[in-house]
């Protein structure tokens, strides 16, 4: 088997079993319990998860997504996560190398499936993700070859006052809060990792795909586009996108732009 698939199908593995613990992050972080301590267990009757059935993806598969001892149904979100994170890991790999770029870039996607799938159950971004990931992706920053710390910087202040000034002018013009500071903060997050330029373009899709899906959810149910939509799922799939196909898409737009202006 040469080399590079073995690499491909190890990064693949790795990333699923990361998944595993993601899943811990998001059920626990926001309880505020520990991440590490104590071991997993079900948590309708508390029968403790051994080894050989906490096998990402397989063991829920075998299980046939049951609990071994009480039988309760195990969410379907377990293996996804696992399977996404595994994705993450292998697209990270094929697009970069094994290099520590790499590395980086799936610790920061990472912490942005955690942030997507805590938000999207409790509608909050806890502030130990977002506000102590701006020092760290920034200082991380300093390792990766595609963005200065200047940029780092103009994303982290672009990213937080960007939102905040959407935030603070949606109030004075409504009366209500639109959008809250965990959003904030996660632009802010985005910026120290992927600079000011994939602030723009992060802002863009995320704000194009959230329009699209508030409407496609309200159009069968009648409900109004007012519902609160969590927006900081839409950030982190922007700030992915960018990672993977925001430069190559830029250029393409320029030079569309330069050649029908």
């Amino acid at each position: 088997m040469p080399v590079f698939l073995q690499l491909g199908i190890f990064a693949f593995i790795f990333g699923a079993c990361i998944g595993s613990f993601l899943n811990v992050c998001i059920y626990r972080i926001p309880e505020g319990k520990s991440i590490i301590h104590p071991p997993s267990a079900c948590p309708q009757c508390g029968y403790r998860i051994r080894f050989y059935d906490n096998i990402p993806i397989v063991s829920y598969i075998l299980l046939r997504g049951r609990c071994r001892r009480c039988k309760v149904h195990i969410p379907v979100r377990y293996p996804l996560v696992e399977l996404v994170t595994g994705i993450a890991a292998l697209a990270v790999f094929l697009k970069y190398g094994p290099t520590l770029a790499a590395g980086i870039y799936f610790l920061f996607i990472a912490l942005l499936l955690v942030i997507t799938f805590i938000d999207i159950d409790h509608q909050i971004i806890p502030d130990i993700l977002s506000v102590t990931g701006i020092p760290l992706f920034f200082l991380l920053g300093f390792l990766v070859p595609f963005i200065t710390w200047k940029d780092a910087l103009i994303g982290i202040l672009a990213g937080g006052g960007l939102l905040y000034a959407v935030a603070f002018g949606y109030q004075l013009l409504t009366g209500r809060d639109g959008m809250g500071g965990g959003d904030i903060k996660l632009l802010a997050m985005i910026g120290a990792m992927i600079g000011w330029q994939g602030i723009l373009f992060t802002v863009f899709v995320s704000s194009l795909s959230g329009t699209i899906v508030g409407l496609l959810l309200a159009l069968p149910s009648g409900r109004s586009m007012k519902s609160r939509l969590p927006f900081g799922p839409f950030l982190a799939a922007g700030a992915i996108a960018y990672l993977f196909c925001g430069p190559a898409l830029i250029r393409w737009y320029i030079g569309f732009a330069s050649a029908t202006g």
